[in-house]
């Protein structure tokens, strides 16, 4: 009569590699998450900053001044028709837009922070139709993710940096 071992139980080669692969798996989720925040907050913010860019040089070419009203949950924008702004109107490029789910958003000029809550308000961002533009800083963050600032000079030019954490 032949014998049949049985196993009894796994090697602690075999136990080794299956922890080795669940350490692989959870380090590759985890970086997955966290840069799909950093993602989707530098796709906001190079949205928003191509956006005013192409507000600045519409107005140029129209001749007419285009504002942005920044909001905590959205922004939008508005073009002045003679002392009124009035909201652009349609489908165009330069229509309202909500900010991502999650997002928070600071604005300042001249280094003083702006309400995002004040309603019937004008444009706390302006592109002149001679080019120039009001000068700001708007800062974007989402989760755990260093944040984004947009800052627009006076000469009608925007760029995106960084903002590194304190720490």
């Amino acid at each position: 009569m032949q014998r049949i071992f049985a196993p009894r139980g796994f090697s602690l080669i075999e136990l080794l590699v299956v922890v080795v692969i669940v350490a692989v798996l959870a380090l590759a989720v985890t970086l997955s998450v966290a840069g799909s925040a950093d993602r989707q907050l530098l796709r906001e913010t190079d949205r928003f900053e191509s956006l005013v860019h192409f507000a600045c040089e519409k107005a140029e070419q129209t001749g007419r001044e285009i504002g942005v009203n920044v909001g905590a949950g959205r922004f939008s924008f508005q073009q002045l028709a003679g002392d009124q702004w009035q909201d652009v109107d349609g489908d165009n490029e330069l229509r309202a837009r909500a900010w991502l789910d999650g997002i928070h958003v600071a604005l300042s000029r001249e280094g003083r922070g702006v309400d995002l809550d004040a309603r019937g308000a004008p444009p706390q961002i302006v592109c002149f139709s001679s080019g120039e533009m009001t000068p700001f800083a708007l800062t974007l963050a989402l989760g755990d993710v260093n944040p984004y600032r947009v800052t627009g000079s006076d000469d009608g030019t925007t760029k995106r940096d960084r903002v590194e954490a304190h720490r």
